[in-house]
């Protein structure tokens, strides 16, 4: 097993992607996150655009996934579409780079991304939306299988994590990556019993304006039955 790989293994890793248009959208305030991230625990990263990778990575050693999104008009694949970012991604700084492996139209086969990830010395992470995805990322030789893509690929988003996912891809003898709705300690602590190696935390960590809302939408649904 990769020593990146072991460094993160049982521990939490923060995924510091701010609001795009956000007023935290800038790379100096996503490497300060990614710091204090690091300063409560955090034992790896999860880092979104090669701005930002560049910015984390001047400030830290720590193990980091690096990713891009981009949404395009042909494909509903938004995670690391293109070889090219792949390549960006490893050159700039990334351990180990996350690409979207759902099998859907997308402009380059998961092959070619994986090959380009190896080729320029980072471990592949496969954003998985179901076993199948998992089982044919490791069978191409990826290192990592997240639950990343459970219940985004249409209808209803789920309120929770895909603990049944988790515990699927920790039999592929990969390392497993709970993620995706993970909001609270002990979701996390069920992840583990789950089988997963480690656990991404996001939007619950280090989007102000989500935890604001999950707040705030309480209270005004609180309020409105006490006005009923």
């Amino acid at each position: 097993m990769s020593s990146i790989l072991e460094q993160m293994r049982g521990g939490l890793i923060v995924s510091c992607q701010p609001v795009i248009g956000g007023p935290l959208d800038r790379p100096d305030i996503t490497a300060a996150f990614a710091l204090a991230a690091l300063d409560g625990g955090a034992c790896g990263l999860r880092i979104e655009g090669i701005d930002n990778l560049k910015a984390v990575r001047a400030v830290t050693n720590v193990p980091i996934i690096g990713l891009i999104k981009q949404d395009l008009t042909d494909s509903p694949v938004r995670i690391t579409p293109y070889v090219e970012q792949a390549e960006a991604l490893a050159a700039s700084g990334a351990d180990i780079v996350a690409f979207d492996a759902t099998d859907r139209v997308r402009p380059a086969s998961i092959s070619d991304l994986i090959a380009a990830i190896k080729a320029g010395g980072a471990l592949a992470m496969a954003d998985c939306s179901c076993i199948e995805d998992g089982r044919k990322a490791a069978e191409m030789g990826c290192e990592v299988l997240g639950s990343t893509m459970s219940g985004y690929l249409g209808g209803p988003v789920p309120t929770g994590p895909d603990l049944e996912l988790v515990s699927a891809l920790s039999k592929c003898s990969r390392f497993a990556i709970a993620e995706g709705r993970y909001q609270k300690p002990q979701d996390a602590v069920e992840a583990r019993k789950h089988g997963a190696d480690a656990v991404v935390v996001g939007s619950a960590i280090t989007r102000p304006e989500h935890i604001t809302s999950w707040f705030a939408d309480a209270l005004s649904g609180h309020s409105e039955k006490r006005a009923q």
